[in-house]
C-alpha cells in the first residue's frame, strides 16, 4: 500500500510511473545540461564583467570621489571655523582690554574730579572755619567786655546789699580787674 501512494504522489506532481531518478541527474539530458549551464555561466560572466561591473566601478568611483571632496570641503570648513575662533577670540580678548583701560581712564578720571572737588570743599571749609573762628574771638572779646561790666555792677550791688554803702567805683574796677586778669592778679 505504500508503494501505491508513492506512485500517487509521484503522478499528482508530474512525476513518471517509472524510473525514480531525480531529472538533473538523468544520464539521457546530462550532456545538454552541461552545455546550457556553460553557455548560460559565460553569457552571465560576459554580462557582469562588460556591462554591470563597470557601472559598479563607476558608482564605487564617484561615491569615493564625492565622500573625498565632501571631507575635502569638511577639512577647509573647519579650518576657516578655527581661524574664525581664532579671529574672534582675539577680538574679544582686545575689547576686554579695551573696555578695561576704559575703565581704569574713567576711574582715574572721576578720582581726579571727586579729589578736586574734596579739596575745593575742604578750602572752602577752612575758609568758613577761619571766619567761625574770628567771629567766636570777636564774640568772646565782646562778651568779656560785657562780662566786666556785668562784674562791676554785680559787685557793687553785693558790696551795698551787704555793707550797706555803695563803694566807689573806681574800687570796684580795680577789684575785678584783679580778678578777672591773671597778670594783675600777681602784682
Amino acid at each position: 500500500m505504500a508503494t501505491n501512494t508513492t506512485q500517487a504522489t509521484t503522478q499528482a506532481h508530474g512525476g513518471s510511473k517509472g524510473g525514480g531518478t531525480f531529472p538533473p541527474f538523468d544520464g539521457s539530458t546530462m550532456v545538454a545540461q552541461l552545455l546550457w549551464f556553460a553557455i548560460a555561466f559565460a553569457a552571465l560572466y560576459w554580462l557582469m564583467s562588460k556591462v554591470v561591473l563597470p557601472r559598479v566601478a563607476a558608482i564605487l568611483q564617484e561615491r569615493e570621489s564625492l565622500v573625498s571632496s565632501d571631507l575635502d570641503a569638511a577639512a577647509k570648513l573647519k579650518a576657516d571655523t578655527d581661524e574664525a575662533i581664532a579671529v574672534y577670540e582675539k577680538a574679544l580678548a582686545d575689547a576686554k582690554a579695551k573696555a578695561q583701560a576704559i575703565a581704569a581712564e574713567t576711574r582715574d578720571r572721576l578720582q581726579g574730579e571727586s579729589d578736586a572737588r574734596r579739596k575745593a570743599i575742604e578750602a572752602d571749609l577752612a575758609v568758613k572755619l577761619e571766619a567761625a573762628e574770628q567771629q567766636i574771638t570777636a564774640s568772646k572779646a565782646q562778651a568779656m567786655t560785657s562780662v566786666r561790666g556785668i562784674a562791676i555792677d554785680a559787685a557793687q550791688a553785693i558790696v551795698q546789699q551787704l555793707v550797706g554803702t555803695a563803694p566807689s567805683v573806681t574800687d570796684v574796677e580795680a577789684a575785678v580787674a584783679r580778678t578777672l586778669d591773671p597778670a594783675a592778679r600777681g602784682a
